[in-house]
């Protein structure tokens, strides 16, 4: 090899293992992993290590590859017991919020800023995508009912497709067509690659359970291959990419394939891979110097879009649904931006729009002030909404052959102050035949509970679930959690609420 290329091997690794090393230092100061990875960027960038970057075509297009890999692991973790019921919303939310936030945030930014209607629009569409990889991070951390965690991981995962149309067609010189013509190609393109998406997944899901591979770490190269080609197949077709991702995923990630544990584990490296890579090219672009600058049109853009577009339009986009009030103020104040409006900046930065240095500039400034307020604070608003679920029970990825042969799950549930689940012995939990508490982790010890177990505050419960029952298992301990072990007398199922 060349000096020139161990060198950039040496950095390469380097960079890698720091960002590795930072996501449990992230986590114990609180601070969101992604502003560490821009600030890794940063460093090694032209104000730091001196390392010169400005390939904007580049950045897209390795931000394109990126975020395939990280909406594929969000379509392959979903689960479409809690998907299904809240998808009418996440569609709504990224079809009509996203019109409604674009509007809002463009006619703020023109009457405050003084910008021209289109750069204008292209700010309020940059911004109006939330980003899969911190809603994925973040959210997973808190204990929040399984509905409103499933409608923001789907938005996630579903806006993007429109929004990377919008920009592209905001961005271009001069509209060829009439507004209605432009329209109905959105709405192909999002049709088109929901097909392919759907295609793809069942084709492959077809295809996996029939395969007799050789080796089981072929199974997950396969699996993420399958929406790798999704996205090529829709765009080959003209037909949205992204959407055709999460489609494929969520059928893919929800089939009883060969080694489906290996298959999210890898998925899940993968996209931590590319969130790294993806923040760290970002901030490396960036120039400091000019930041400073772009602080006022930030904090304009960022206030007209916590404070107006976002309450805006969720409550546009719930109206035809059962959400409470404080429901849709957690999910207003939970639209968390992060690298994907700072990677659909660099569309019209490539397209040489007049005003995009400067777009690009308040998109990372805006990025890293409101993931600093929002993410820290996501949990106190939460409890203050009386959102939380104090007991959730959450998946736990074990690679083990035995449970994948008795296709069942891993579950955790932690018993925290205030639960109903405290003083519940294990008998009077009442889970389905199917799933049994394994389990139990008091005071770092391991204990085999008996069926008089008397549970405490700060256990933390390892469950086996049958797929078969898991929804029922979790249902059952959310409701003891709530109104303890005369739940079902109270009138109490464990059903989503809309209180």
């Amino acid at each position: 090899m060349t000096p020139g290329l161990d060198l950039a091997l040496l950095l390469g690794a380097a960079v890698l293992l720091v960002a590795v090393g930072a996501v449990r230092l992230s986590t114990r100061l609180g601070v969101p992993s992604l502003l560490v990875y821009l600030a890794l960027g940063v460093a090694i960038g032209e104000a730091g290590l001196g390392i010169r970057f400005d390939d904007v075509d580049l950045t897209r297009t390795l931000g394109f590859c990126a975020l395939i890999v990280i909406i594929a692991e969000g379509g392959l973790t979903a689960r479409w017991s809690t998907l299904r019921p809240v998808l009418g919303l996440a569609a709504a939310l990224s079809t009509v919020g996203v019109v409604v936030s674009i509007l809002v945030v463009g006619l703020a930014v023109h009457l405050l800023l003084g910008l021209d209607w289109r750069l204008a629009l292209l700010y309020g569409a940059v911004l109006s995508s939330t980003d899969a990889a911190a809603v994925f991070a973040t959210l997973r951390r808190l204990r929040l009912p399984p509905r409103l965690v499933a409608t923001l991981e789907a938005e996630s995962g579903m806006n993007d497709a429109p929004v990377v149309l919008l920009v592209v067609l905001l961005s271009r010189e001069a509209v060829a067509h009439p507004w209605w013509y432009e329209a109905g190609l959105v709405a192909y393109e999002l049709g088109a690659g929901a097909a392919v998406g759907f295609a793809a997944g069942v084709g492959g899901r077809w295809a996996l359970r029939r395969a007799a591979l050789p080796s089981a770490g072929l199974y997950p190269i396969a699996a993420v291959g399958l929406t790798v080609l999704a996205y090529a197949a829709g765009s080959v077709l003209h037909a949205s990419g992204f959407l055709a991702v999460y489609v494929a995923g969520v059928i893919l990630g929800n089939a009883r394939l060969p080694h489906r544990q290996a298959i999210l584990g890898f998925a899940d490296g993968l996209a931590w891979l590319a969130q790294i890579g993806l923040f760290v090219l970002l901030g490396l672009l960036v120039s400091p110097g000019r930041l400073g600058s772009a602080v006022l049109p930030a904090v304009v853009a960022g206030l007209a879009l916590v404070l107006l577009a976002r309450p805006l339009s969720v409550a546009a986009s719930a109206l035809p649904f059962r959400f409470g009030l404080r429901e849709q103020a957690f999910l207003s104040w939970a639209g968390l931006r992060g690298a994907v409006p700072i990677v659909l900046a660099t569309i019209p930065l490539s397209e040489r729009v007049p005003g995009a240095d400067r777009l690009f500039d308040s998109v990372f400034v805006l990025v890293v002030i409101f993931t600093l307020l929002q993410t820290g604070t996501l949990g106190p608003v939460a409890r203050r909404l009386r959102v939380t679920a104090p007991a959730e029970a959450a998946e736990i990825r074990v690679e083990t052959a035995p449970l994948e042969r008795m296709r069942a799950d891993l579950l955790q549930v932690e018993v925290p102050p205030g639960s109903r689940l405290a003083g519940v012995h294990v008998d009077e939990l009442r889970l389905p035949l199917g799933a049994s508490v394994t389990l139990v982790l008091r005071d770092g010890a391991g204990i085999v509970p008996g069926l008089d177990f008397r549970l405490k505050t700060g256990d933390s419960l390892l469950i086996v679930a049958t797929g078969g029952v898991r929804d029922e298992a979790e249902r059952r301990l959310r409701a003891v959690s709530r109104r303890g072990r005369l739940a079902r007398w109270f009138g109490e199922y464990g059903e989503d609420r809309d209180d």
